[in-house]
């Protein structure tokens, strides 16, 4: 039976006490403390952690045990880069001040990362703050491509809070014209160089002048952020805003289907810029599926998904490749630039690929993936954030860029012996990739795995994407959700939780749906 409730960790109005109780995962933390290497301190340092995570994060049990250590570990992590600043909150990326950062060591890179993990915080004062730093602190949020309206877009599809979004429009449409001045050309697609991209030295890169192309991520992001915005002047009833972008919306899908796919590779592709002709590189790269991250195309596009299971294309031991396989620009190097786009796999783009596969399995009605495919690579995502330390024990570790046939952190092992065979400090110091917040982990297992999807409206939608038979319990506690607490949980025999046999859905500490089977489930709330 599947049911789904919400109530607080030790209770709620209806005086019903919670189905997991924070002390329950407390040693995870104490164990990551005990641990840790506490190099940089900022909020909330790890004595702190504990009291701020039991009282903020949503808690998560399953049988795998190394799941779901990480899931704790990478809360853990994420809450080490909440930062306080004379502009308000914000969430960082390096833990190191780095000379490329912009204002307080903050960098627009990964925040859209940011508010997708962060928008499952209890308090929203974090991410409220940090939107209104990138356009009203001093902050420099078109440093990198961004998709940060869809983001925080996303944020208030879990906390809605339509004046603050009003409030913030003005600021998202003028970010907007900006994009559109700074990269979008003749061509009717936008353009961005492959380090702006927060992707260096990639193999379609190569192919153009200045690594510029006309690439699926910034076209997709400023889909994304279009559509956003249109939802924003909708709220506002502002018609014009909202029938203007939408339009720029659909314009920019148009051409991603259009130009960006090759139909004979079958696969969203770069298009190099300052060729005589627009022609695609003739190399398929995993940042191919980010437009399934905004449900872009259609689902004849889904074939490009084969590549992903193929060992030839993306499929390795420890995460996805960044460029497939096959192709001859492809290297794993340990020389040169430590961060290197052309082989390596990257949590940055594997956490693009788990969301865009998730939408495909959401949205699509289609025979190329299943619901096994996202657990595998959800799986090899999880074990691939270990490191064998020196003394020889295994702990959990988030860095930048992995080798995908050992596990290796590639920039780690450059940047420890880079100048004068130690950590060089012109590039961030001492362990500058450690607890790297240039991914995403607990949105995967949340709106992913257990399958709470966000909506505009008071639905609550949940779809597990759980393969059958994997799992004979687990549960998903203390989620906040427009103004609720959310319980999602699964019991085979009914023995473990004591609520029935299946799947279940708790709001606020009262059932209010079940199934005997895992399946998709949408109430009212």
């Amino acid at each position: 039976m599947l049911v789904v409730a919400t109530g607080f960790c030790a209770g709620n109005a209806s005086g019903q006490r919670s189905i997991l109780q924070p002390d329950q995962f407390k040693p995870y933390i104490v164990a990551f403390n005990e641990a840790d290497e506490e190099i940089y301190k900022q909020l909330i340092p790890n004595e702190k952690a504990w009291n701020f995570l039991s009282k903020n994060i949503p808690l998560f049990e399953c049988p795998d045990k190394q799941l779901e250590q990480t899931y704790y570990f990478r809360w853990w992590t994420y809450r080490k880069h909440l930062k306080q600043t004379p502009a308000g909150y914000i969430v960082t990326e390096f833990l190191p001040d780095v000379s490329w950062a912009g204002k307080y060591n903050s960098i627009n890179c990964p925040a859209g990362h940011h508010f997708y993990e962060g928008r499952w915080l209890r308090d929203t004062s974090y991410l409220k703050q940090y939107a209104r730093f990138w356009f009203r602190g001093g902050a420099s949020p078109r440093a990198y491509s961004s998709w940060a309206a869809d983001a925080i877009r996303a944020f208030t599809q879990v906390h809605p809070d339509t004046a603050f979004l009003v409030n913030l429009l003005p600021d998202l449409v003028n970010d907007y014209r900006e994009w559109e001045k700074m990269r979008l050309d003749s061509t009717g697609m936008f353009w961005q160089t492959d380090n702006r991209d927060g992707m260096e030295i990639s193999v379609s890169g190569a192919y153009g002048q200045k690594d510029e192309g006309y690439r699926a991520t910034i076209n997709s992001y400023m889909y994304g952020n279009a559509k956003a915005i249109a939802d924003m002047g909708r709220m506002a009833k502002s018609a014009g805003i909202e029938t203007e972008f939408n339009k720029k919306a659909a314009y920019i899908r148009n051409q991603i289907l259009t130009r960006l796919w090759d139909n004979e590779a079958k696969f969203f592709k770069v298009i190099p810029r300052g060729l005589p002709k627009l022609r695609k590189a003739d190399v398929r790269e995993l940042h191919g599926f980010t437009p399934w991250y905004f449900s872009i195309p259609d689902e004849k596009h889904a074939i490009a998904w084969a590549q992903l299971t193929d060992p030839q294309g993306f499929r390795a031991p420890y995460g996805p490749t960044t460029t497939e396989q096959r192709h001859s620009g492809f290297r794993i190097a340990y020389e040169g630039h430590e961060c290197q786009w052309n082989g390596p796999s990257w949590p940055f783009s594997t956490t693009i690929t788990l969301t865009s596969l998730a939408n495909l399995l959401n949205n699509y009605k289609q025979q190329i993936m299943t619901k096994t495919d996202f657990w595998n690579l959800l799986t090899t995502y999880s074990r691939s954030q270990q490191r064998i330390r020196e003394d020889g024990r295994l702990v959990p570790w988030i860095d930048e860029n992995l080798n995908p046939y050992t596990g290796d952190w590639i920039s780690r092992t450059r940047l420890s012996t880079m100048e004068n065979g130690t950590w060089s400090k012109s590039k961030g110091g001492r362990e500058r990739g450690k607890d790297y917040n240039h991914s995403a982990f607990a949105d995967h297992i949340i709106s992913g795995l257990i399958g709470i999807r966000p909506q505009n409206s008071n639905q609550l939608v949940i779809n597990p994407l759980i393969p059958d038979n994997t799992w004979d319990y687990f549960c998903l506690d203390n989620v906040s959700y427009h103004g609720k607490t959310i319980t999602v949980l699964y019991d085979k025999t009914g023995k473990k939780y004591g609520k029935g046999v299946g799947l279940r859905i708790l709001v606020d500490g009262i059932e209010r749906a079940s199934s005997a089977e895992i399946r998709k489930l949408t109430i009212s709330i």
